[in-house]
């Protein structure tokens, strides 16, 4: 049966609806608020880029350590990015497995139970992680790191010799793998949680086992948001401040050893734990680091929506 063609009349009341007052309110502050956040975006681009010139355009003699811009900043970007990515290998699988055990494994009480202690630790303050990092993470890791020394030293990841306070860039990514989890489970299990209940149902009619009607249904369904939620993840990681400032013991070097006292740092960490006590140059060249921070942010959030975009298209 076909609908009804629309009469004059209708279009009339259509036109009506779209003029109230409370439509265009609404279209209005929308609107706003997209063009504000990109104005917002603009002015922090903006003002970074313009404080960093100073430092940019100085001779490489009156930079922190004299040997100019680049050598200054690209031990702080390896050390963010090599937090990050400890963090995120190790908070990943972990996050994933609690997302797939709240959604379709646990009863219902204690799925509910979890989900609340999930969103619980994702409200905690860093520098309360980075206090339980530096008390008790650091001083139970630091035998782990002198056995690994000792037994897998052959490999340049534990090549030490081992931190004896288990200050270290390893100790550090633990920490953030903790900060992390909470966020990438909470979104994981969101997305678990959407598949729809016909694709298991049918999954299981065919014979599946719960394991394989999740590899085949749950999972592919749910790809782009867990990536999504692990790039959301990282996110933090990268910008972390006080929990590595508290945890790492710094010393400014480009190193691939995880247990050694010889770490290095991060560039949201070097700026907390040197900006108060900065002033001229010094001032630009650690906000000319924070620029290449928000650049390598952006990056990371520009190839999480390739990846996701070009999930969904496959799907």
């Amino acid at each position: 049966m076909s609908s009804p063609t629309p009469t004059a009349g209708d279009r009339v009341e259509l036109e009506r609806g779209a003029k109230r007052p409370g439509d265009r309110i609404f279209s209005g502050t929308a609107t706003g608020a997209g063009v504000l956040i990109l104005l917002v975006l603009a002015a922090v681009a903006a003002f970074l880029v313009g404080q960093s010139v100073p430092a940019l355009t100085a001779d490489p003699t009156e930079v922190d350590g004299g040997e100019g811009l680049v050598a200054y900043i690209w031990p702080l970007l390896f050390g963010t990015i090599l937090a990050a990515l400890i963090a995120l290998l190790i908070a990943t699988p972990i996050a994933v497995g609690i997302a797939l055990f709240i959604s379709h494994f646990a009863p219902r009480r204690l799925a509910q139970g979890l989900g609340y202690l999930v969103d619980l630790l994702a409200a905690v303050p860093s520098i309360v992680y980075g206090i339980w990092g530096i008390v008790v993470l650091s001083r139970a890791t630091a035998p782990i790191y002198g056995w690994l020394a000792d037994n897998l030293g052959f490999i340049p990841l534990f090549e030490g010799p081992a931190s004896a306070t288990g200050r270290t860039i390893l100790t550090a990514g633990l920490v953030l793998a903790v900060m992390v989890l909470p966020i990438v489970t909470a979104i994981s299990r969101d997305v678990f949680m959407q598949t729809p209940r016909l694709h298991e149902e049918a999954a299981l009619a065919l014979g599946a086992t719960r394991w394989e009607m999740i590899k085949y249904s749950v999972i592919p369904y749910g790809r782009s948001g867990v990536v999504s939620a692990s790039m959301l993840g990282l996110g933090r990681a990268l910008g972390e401040t006080m929990a590595v400032a508290l945890v790492l013991s710094v010393s400014n070097v480009v190193t691939f050893n995880l247990i050694s006292n010889t770490n290095p740092s991060t560039i949201a960490a070097n700026i907390a734990l040197n900006y108060p006590e900065s002033s001229g140059l010094d001032i630009n060249v650690l906000i000319a680091s924070g620029l290449a921070l928000f650049v390598l942010t952006f990056l990371v959030n520009f190839a999480a929506r390739w990846v996701v975009q070009r999930s969904g298209a496959k799907a």
